[in-house]
């Protein structure tokens, strides 16, 4: 393999590298179903976010900014409070999920 394919790979690893590992609000469509009850599969809810992350790298504060945002954006709450961790729950590289419920 020649050295300027080795460097792409290299740099396409280190930039995709970056969103890959970012926390993200599990909130998945079902798509094509109009029932509001069975639109949403990811462990998330209106009242009661869970975020993915990973433990080594996300820091709690961003998990709770998320949280928030996510009780804000559904007009369920003003905050959201933790409520647990699990570990094993999401993705691959972001194994780890903290449940929140969203409060006014």
């Amino acid at each position: 393999m020649s050295r300027v394919k080795i460097f792409n790979l290299l740099l396409l690893g280190l930039l995709g590298g970056c969103t890959i590992l970012s926390p993200y609000v599990d909130r998945r469509r079902n798509p094509g179903t109009s029932d509001v009850r069975y639109l949403y599969t990811g462990r998330s809810t209106p009242t009661n976010p869970a975020v993915c992350y990973n433990s080594l790298i996300s820091s709690d504060e961003r998990l709770q900014q998320l949280a928030d945002a996510e009780c804000v954006k559904h007009k369920t709450g003003t905050h959201a409070v933790f409520v647990k961790k699990d570990g094993f729950a999401c993705k691959l590289f972001l194994p780890s999920v903290a449940y929140y419920k969203c409060q006014k």
